[in-house]
């Protein structure tokens, strides 16, 4: 730390330092000390980001170099986050391995920067119980290209959930299928009642040739009606309160 070139100082002699300059001196102080003592190598904590910043995880603070994380890991907000992290974990009943790494649901979670790679191919067809007279869709996705032990995944998301298109038409759902590297697949579908019984909706991954089936099937307009009027008469059947316990019947409580 420069005591001598300091205005207002005599030569040779140290003036008053500022605080900025204090500050200074103290953070190269204890980046020096944490060289010491933390390989940012092995430090769980410690990330780069996509701007060049480095960010802890621990406090989810950012730092514009490396020095500056250092002496940050030193301070008292890190070491408090630290303990409280250590108690956390011996209540749990979890502890680390021999090299000090956090293991299971302790380690630290890093998203991935997966690569996109376009959408899959894919084929739409419409299906119709023999039987129950049910109509239906038939989705089967090509997935070449496929990461290694991966499933695709399948969610149902509701117009006011999505943000493509505005203003949301409740009349329309979402059928969404996800596979990492390819981009998320999203099938407009009508707003009906999806019937969930055995058979009806399922989904099945064929690991050699990288396909993907999906099977969706609507209630039958008069089941829906059947439905929504029941839930409408299950507030109050005879001056008591009833639930609605199967499709078509309304049990006591």
């Amino acid at each position: 730390m420069d005591y001598q070139n300091r205005a207002g100082s005599k030569f040779g002699g140290g003036g008053v330092a500022s605080q900025s300059a204090t500050n200074a001196d103290r953070r190269e102080r204890l980046r020096k000390l944490a060289l010491e003592t933390i390989d940012l190598d092995k430090d769980p904590y410690f990330f780069k980001n996509h701007v060049g910043s480095f960010e802890c995880r621990l406090c989810l603070t950012v730092h514009q170099n490396d020095g500056s994380y250092l002496a940050h890991t030193q301070g008292r907000k890190h070491q408090t986050n630290l303990a409280r992290r250590a108690a956390k974990d011996a209540q749990l009943g979890r502890k680390k391995e021999d090299d000090g790494a956090y293991t299971g649901a302790n380690a630290v979670q890093v998203k991935k920067n997966v690569v996109k790679i376009g959408r899959p191919g894919y084929q739409i067809t419409k299906t119709r119980d023999p039987v129950t007279r049910q109509h239906g869709l038939l989705f089967n996705l090509q997935y070449p290209e496929l990461a290694p032990n991966t499933v695709p995944r399948i969610r149902f998301m509701s117009a006011y959930e999505q943000k493509v298109e505005d203003p949301p038409d409740k009349n329309f759902q979402y059928l969404l299928v996800a596979a990492e590297p390819y981009e998320t697949c999203g099938f407009k579908l009508q707003a009906r009642e999806i019937e969930r019984g055995e058979g009806k909706l399922w989904s099945w991954f064929d690991g050699d040739r990288k396909e993907f089936w999906v099977q969706v099937t609507f209630k039958t307009e008069r089941e829906e009606r059947i439905w929504k009027q029941g839930l409408e008469d299950a507030t109050l059947v005879e001056g008591r309160p009833y639930v609605l316990r199967s499709r078509n019947f309304l049990l006591k409580r």
